[in-house]
């Protein structure tokens, strides 16, 4: 079984988003990207993907240079291509134009030395909503933290 290593998540998108679906993407990179990914050194908030011309771009994804770098470094907030079967960018982009959802990086991870993108098809949440989803993560914090000091 090939491990995966999780290099960095996404944790705004659970909070401004409900996922209704999840995919993985190859992704291609440029010169020393894949040493600063590997190094931890990517940012995905306030990343996003679109499609244009039948191919699935990520936006905003922030990889730093590579420290030990030469001239040849990248850009760090450049458009970075998703790899993806024709069929499954003609399904996400239906859903996406008809029923108004957006495509969000969740998380870069790598496998078997291939880095990859977990993209998720999601749905904004309002204000109320994340209300929602605070109470009731805190309400289970509070029973969990009961059930425990009952156990003692």
């Amino acid at each position: 079984m090939s491990e995966i290593r999780i290099i960095t998540e996404n944790r705004a998108a659970r909070h401004n988003y409900f996922i209704e679906e999840r995919l993985e993407a190859g992704i291609i990179l440029t010169g020393t990207e894949i040493k600063s990914i590997r190094a931890g050194r990517v940012n995905l908030k306030d990343s996003y993907a679109e499609i244009s011309g039948g191919e699935i771009w990520v936006l905003q994804m922030h990889i730093s240079p590579y420290e030990k770098g030469n001239r040849f470094n990248h850009n760090p907030l450049r458009r970075r291509k998703l790899l993806l079967h024709k069929a499954q960018i003609a399904k996400l982009g239906a859903k996406v134009q008809q029923q108004g959802m957006t495509l969000v990086p969740l998380r870069i991870y790598i496998v078997r030395g291939l880095a990859k993108v977990e993209l998720g098809l999601c749905k904004g949440k309002k204000t109320y909503d994340k209300r929602a989803t605070i109470a009731n993560r805190d309400a289970e914090r509070d029973m969990a933290r009961a059930l425990r000091a009952a156990n003692r």
